[in-house]
């Protein structure tokens, strides 16, 4: 049974949000947000009470002559609800990341396996665009170093759109694939990898970097695929002095560069913030799933057998060919499911 007065304050907190933001008192950004955080949760809270208040009728009726064989009807359906209404409440309980509602910046590089890895590393940016497509979100590459054999040696793309990191977050990680490369002309399995790294897009008010932190270089860039070099100095180049990390972007825009690659700093940047923060957590619990190390080996897709398999999660799917057309919602409504379910086990330690 989910505690009455915790349901309370959570309900009076709204209601003072609401009250705070019909009178302009306070700040109203911060009060909208907070407000939308709730409502979701309130809206549970407001349908599970509903739900109790209906039993406690019905079983009240049950004391009335004429209207026992009514209540004797309504009171095993409404029993039968009160599971999935409590289950429905909890998770919406469940403490929520802050980074899950907005877009994010993925970055694949070929792991392991030479030119397989590099091709591999391709699909894989295919598989996500055509996810993004499917949702309705908007893909868009930042930069792109292509193989020679049209593989990918790294790329890093920004999908913008409503809550694309609560779902594209379980992707980050070591991908491997078996399959048997178009350069094998003995038909055996190689075995290569890919690495995906899912960064929250941070936003000005989540981290600040110092002008005198950063040094920015400008570059001459060249076209698509080498085919041509642009006449001004238009590529970017911003190096973050305390940590070491660089940022590139070689669109043909200068300020569109520069605008990019701070973005995709600012991500790294809040990305490494959010480690350290879940790096403290993990050495008191293990972490909901895997450990989100982007070392760890997390998915495999094994072609002649036309499977994948989560390994976080045991589940094996044999429907490859549309997993790689960006048929992703049935391991990551998994994924999503499993961490639900560890996040609300911990609520009840």
């Amino acid at each position: 049974m989910i505690p009455q007065d915790r349901l309370h304050q959570i309900v009076e907190r709204f209601e003072f949000l609401e009250a705070s933001m019909a009178q302009g008192t306070g700040d109203i950004a911060a009060l909208g947000r907070e407000y939308s955080d709730l409502k979701p949760v309130v809206d549970q809270i407001h349908a599970y009470q509903s739900l109790l208040s209906d039993l406690s009728e019905a079983e009240e009726m049950l004391l009335d002559p004429d209207m026992r064989a009514l209540a004797l009807e309504e009171i095993p359906v409404l029993k039968a609800r009160l599971p999935l209404a409590e289950e429905a409440l909890q998770i919406a309980l469940l403490p929520k990341d802050s980074a899950d509602t907005g877009s994010a910046i993925v970055e694949i590089r070929p792991g392991t396996g030479g030119d397989e890895a590099a091709l591999f590393a391709g699909d894989l940016l295919r598989m996500y665009q055509r996810y993004a497509e499917a949702r309705g979100w908007r893909f868009e590459i930042i930069e792109l170093q292509e193989s020679e054999l049209g593989g990918v040696k790294e790329v890093i793309a920004n999908i913008a759109g409503q809550g694309v990191f609560a779902r594209m977050k379980f992707e980050s990680g070591v991908h491997r694939v078996q399959r048997v490369p178009t350069t094998e002309s003995g038909g055996r399995v190689h075995t290569s990898a890919a690495t995906v790294a899912v960064l929250p897009e941070a936003q000005d008010v989540d981290i600040e970097i110092n002008a005198n932190d950063i040094r920015i270089d400008t570059m001459r860039s060249s076209g698509a695929g080498g085919q041509h070099v642009n006449t001004t100095d238009s590529a970017v180049r911003i190096t973050h002095i305390p940590t070491g990390i660089v940022v590139t972007s070689s669109e043909k825009s200068q300020h569109r560069n520069r605008e990019i690659a701070m973005n995709v700093l600012r991500a790294r940047l809040y990305d490494a913030e959010r480690q350290k923060l879940h790096d403290a957590r993990s050495s008191e619990r293990k972490s909901q799933v895997g450990s989100g190390d982007r070392s760890e080996r997390i998915r495999t897709y094994n072609f002649p057998q036309g499977r994948m398999t989560d390994h976080r999660i045991n589940l094996t799917l044999y429907k490859l060919d549309a997993v790689m057309n960006g048929d992703l919602d049935e391991v990551i409504d998994a994924l999503i499911s499993d961490h639900q379910a560890q996040l609300m086990a911990e609520m009840g330690q």
